[in-house]
């Protein structure tokens, strides 16, 4: 399975980024169901920051935006579970199939991906910040040079007294 398309399958919700029970019960090629069950007899493996039921709200919003072929067999009342990275990693303890291994690390490996194109951004976005700050100081050095000039060239202009004998 290509990166890309488990890329497409992160999503974030309260702050984690998961990825939900049957989108990875389809990657690994197993029944939802059966990847559910194997993680409920190893609960003890999965702590709220690996991984969580979804709200009624949240699930609500989250199938209004996934394009679902399976929505009509997923009852709204049943909660998908959503895995962080680090719940994603626990599934290969409990689904010990080489397809799971495999999966798996191609799954951290989106991940990684992931973080990586975030930290590239911020890191962009924090110098594009420093670029505005710099370079609006460095016009308002000019603005302030400009209007000084301006102020020098109306002294320059006034009608001055002149000098001499008036003859009236």
């Amino acid at each position: 399975m290509k990166l890309s398309i488990i890329q497409n399958k992160i999503y974030e919700i309260r702050g984690y980024r998961v990825m939900l029970d049957f989108d990875l019960a389809g990657i690994y090629k197993v029944e939802t169901r059966a990847l559910n069950q194997a993680v409920k007899r190893n609960i003890m493996r999965f702590p709220h920051d690996f991984m969580f039921q979804l709200t009624t709200e949240e699930w609500k919003n989250m199938s209004s935006q996934i394009v679902m072929t399976s929505r009509a067999k997923r009852p709204l009342s049943y909660l998908p579970f959503a895995f962080t990275e680090h719940g994603v990693t626990m599934l290969s303890s409990v689904l010990k199939s080489e397809k799971a291994i495999d999966t798996n690390i191609k799954i951290v490996r989106a991940f990684i991906l992931l973080r990586q194109y975030a930290l590239g951004y911020a890191e962009l976005n924090q110098k594009l910040e420093d670029f505005m700050i710099s370079t609006n100081m460095q016009f308002s050095e000019v603005y302030q040079a400009l209007t000084e000039l301006a102020e020098q060239k109306k002294e320059l202009d006034k009608p001055r007294k002149r000098i001499g004998y008036i003859q009236e």
